[in-house]
């Protein structure tokens, strides 16, 4: 279950998302701190307790996330763009807007890559 304050934040939520390494059919796949693009890291550990961390995930244009997980995470866009997402029900674009915010309970795994003409930036709040 999700909660979403606006309907950009609703495709946020489905864009955003790690902790350590979780599979999915066979596959190890990365948590959103450890996934990159193209061997670049565009993910960064802003801050980390006992429940929680905060990551600041970068994506100029062209750039993506490889596909990875998420653990349960709250997520704000700090500047919004377009982004393509893919996941297991298949391929979408969306226009996410800035100041854009949602509550996920997980994702089994995506990937996304920024389509637009911006640069894309989130802070995530995962629970650990």
């Amino acid at each position: 279950m999700r909660y979403f304050r606006n309907k950009s934040a609703a495709i946020a939520g489905l864009l955003l998302g790690g902790c350590a390494t979780t599979t999915h059919g066979g596959e190890a796949l990365p948590s959103a701190l450890e996934a990159g693009w193209k061997g670049e890291s565009v993910c960064t550990l802003q801050h980390q307790g006992e429940t929680h961390r905060v990551l600041r995930c970068t994506f100029p244009p062209g750039v993506g996330h490889e596909r990875h997980y998420h653990p349960k995470h709250y997520g704000y866009a700090l500047s919004g763009g377009t982004m393509q997402l893919t996941s297991a029900s298949g391929t979408r674009t969306a226009t996410l807007a800035t100041g854009s915010d949602y509550a996920s309970n997980g994702v089994e795994w995506h990937e996304v890559v920024n389509v637009g003409e911006t640069t894309v930036t989130y802070l995530i709040v995962e629970e650990l």
